[in-house]
């Protein structure tokens, strides 16, 4: 099926032209929001396009930038090739891009890390600037007008609604049987005119399966055949697994004690190969007829969903590697059963995750021994990634997890720290750390209990003497009245580890 046979609106197919005459179009300044999350549904040729009309601009003498909007991390044939010719002015709400993670450090380009549910409500609120243009990839357009959504929802509703101008990719590439997968909510309302969003259950259904777009708006449409971005994950190491048993024997204990029912509560999973570890072990463990509630589904959860320990499956985002979409697309009718694709705006609502009592897991570049959690920076200064959408489900969760290797750069760095640098989760959002050494529960601790706590079951034990040493040392400042014994520091050693490693290449002393 061509791309073509896709475009069924008269007028739109009128409108079809190459990638090269839509990227045209796109202004220097100009605000463009793209489709994408995490390497799903992202515009494949435009941005390319765009990207050598930026670089022939820029070789004429002319400065030619624009802000990049998306709904989290895309691809190189995007971010990449867009950060290359310096094109990007500011980019938001979360990338992944190694030039562009270059570029942000280097003040090169601005970046604004935002929680992923608060983008949407942001632009609808006039917070971040007009925006210009929408670059929107879709599976299809229907003969009135309505949009087939692609393998990720992320922004698009509020893209299409607000953008001035919308150019369509329509990819054939995606298969057309996602028709119906999607579920696309148009209930939301700016205050005080909001309502209760009418969701109990991950599998709910309360909008329509396609996306608005007023075709007067549409300026190109053009026809792509490519696929995602398909990331390998690799086959899970032993901190990996250990991490991943600690995890459920915690669930089973919960499940003891009757804080969870027997088949949990629905799943939120972080992206990455601890993610999928997790999710491995939980597919080989004792529960059934598990849900999940989630950003982005990849292979762990496929993997779930195929062998029915997993029932049904929510995200706004598909992310999986070579293999897992070929599984899916092999079996495309069975998965379009159990698998729900939204705006990140609803996958990432604070109010259902609340509501529905998610169990959140998540990664962590590092966490204090008071259980504050930094998912975004190295060394305190250099953006990573950002912070996604695991602050939307930490603050909201009914449990909130965070999880690491206990030691990084081959034992030179110690993921637990004394101070984290900077706090992207504080200790009010998190309630269990857990490292291949251990898992930490910290709920109804007092600070000086979740340090011990945390240093005994999560650091690593060439890092736990020095660890425990700094706590007994700020004590007795406390003791002594030249501090504080509430959260005992030594501000003049807080940060000195991640000095030492800046100065040394370790944080050993």
């Amino acid at each position: 099926m061509t791309a073509s046979s896709r475009i069924l609106h008269p007028g739109l197919r009128q409108k079809i032209m190459s990638a090269d005459a839509a990227a045209a179009l796109i202004s220097d300044g100009d605000n463009v929001g793209m489709s994408g999350f995490t390497g799903a549904g992202y515009p494949k040729a435009v941005p390319a396009a765009l990207a050598r009309h930026i670089e022939r601009a820029n070789q004429g003498g002319n400065t030619f930038r624009i802000g990049v909007w998306t709904g989290a991390s895309t691809a190189p044939e995007l971010d990449g090739a867009l950060a290359q010719v310096g094109g990007i002015e500011m980019r938001l709400p979360y990338q992944s891009d190694p030039t562009c993670r270059t570029r942000i450090n280097a003040g090169q380009m601005d970046y604004i890390d935002i929680h992923l549910s608060h983008v949407a409500q942001f632009v609808w609120f006039g917070f971040l600037g007009k925006l210009n243009v929408a670059v929107v990839e879709v599976a299809g357009v229907l003969e009135d007008g309505r949009l087939i959504p692609s393998s990720s929802v992320g922004n698009n509703k509020t893209w299409l609604d607000q953008a001035d101008k919308v150019i369509l990719e329509v990819n054939s590439w995606q298969p057309a049987a996602l028709e119906g997968m999607h579920d696309v909510y148009y209930g939301t309302q700016r205050p005080p005119l909001r309502k209760p969003i009418p969701m109990v259950a991950p599998g709910d259904r309360i909008g329509e399966p396609y996306l608005h777009v007023d075709p007067a708006k549409v300026v190109a449409v053009v026809e792509t055949q490519a696929p995602d971005r398909n990331t390998a994950f690799t086959p899970p190491d032993e901190a990996s697994n250990r991490i991943a048993e600690h995890i459920l024997d915690f669930l089973a204990h919960e499940v003891k004690q009757g804080r969870l029912p027997a088949e949990l509560l629905p799943l939120q999973s972080g992206v990455g190969n601890i993610a999928n570890a997790v999710l491995s072990g939980l597919n080989q463990g004792p529960f059934e007829n598990l849900t999940g509630y989630t950003e982005v589904l990849q292979d762990g959860m496929l993997e779930m969903l195929k062998s029915g320990k997993m029932t049904m499956a929510s995200a706004t985002a598909l992310s999986l590697s070579g293999e897992g979409m070929k599984e899916f697309l092999g079996n495309l009718d069975f998965y379009r059963q159990r698998i729900v694709l939204r705006p990140q705006e609803i996958s990432n609502h604070p109010e259902i995750i609340r509501r529905l009592g998610i169990i959140s897991m998540n990664g962590m570049i590092e966490a204090d021994i008071y259980g504050n959690v930094n998912s975004t920076h190295i060394m305190g200064t250099r953006i990573m990634n950002g912070i996604g959408g695991s602050g939307d489900f930490a603050r909201n969760a009914y449990l909130s997890m965070f999880m690491t290797p206990s030691t990084a750069k081959g034992g030179a760095i110690s993921c637990i720290v004394p101070m984290a640098s900077p706090v992207d989760h504080t200790e009010h959002d998190v309630q269990i750390l857990v490292t291949e050494q251990g898992l930490s529960d910290l709920r109804g601790l007092a600070p000086r209990q979740r340090a011990r706590r945390v240093i005994e079951r999560c650091a690593h034990p060439d890092f736990r003497p020095a660890l425990l040493d700094y706590v007994e040392r700020a004590e007795a400042e406390g003791r002594a009245g030249r501090a504080g014994l509430h959260t005992p520091h030594l501000l003049q050693e807080a940060l000195s580890w991640h000095t030492r490693f800046e100065r040394t290449g370790s944080m050993r002393a």
